[in-house]
């Protein structure tokens, strides 16, 4: 007998299409914590989180004409989930310390992510978009 799969309800949700600018990546971290205040969740961790996954979107994601979507949602009363997908899913994240990154000037960014998030991914698709994901237990 097999077993249905575990389905998680969620709580709230929250969903945006931004323009590929600093300025929106300014505005998706404002976003963020105005709408987890109006749900009455902590907002600080979450909204730096936000802040390196929209700046990361705008620099390394961008498509000219073409937006990033921030979506946030609380999953069963504990689990926030930030994830930013832009139009750039050949370019996948290069986390400062990989062999890649090297001793350039970006990539740290994610380092903070890791340290901040309890859990952060990405995920390809569909073509052409990536999703970068992280998730940050409130409890």
């Amino acid at each position: 007998m097999t077993r249905p799969p575990v389905v998680q309800a969620v709580d709230h949700q929250f969903s945006v299409l931004l323009s590929p600018t600093r300025r929106a990546a300014r505005l998706a971290r404002l976003l963020t914590g105005a709408q987890l205040a109006s749900w009455g969740l902590p907002s600080a961790t979450a909204a730096q989180v936000v802040a390196e996954l929209a700046a990361n979107a705008v620099l390394h994601g961008c498509v000219r004409g073409r937006d990033f979507r921030l979506t946030l949602s609380v999953r069963d009363g504990g689990t926030l989930r930030v994830e930013v997908a832009d139009p750039r899913g050949e370019r996948l994240p290069v986390v400062a310390g990989d062999s890649e990154a090297g001793e350039g000037e970006s990539g740290r960014g994610l380092l903070l992510v890791a340290a901040l998030a309890d859990r952060w991914g990405v995920v390809v698709g569909p073509a052409p978009r990536k999703t970068v994901w992280a998730e940050i237990e409130l409890g």
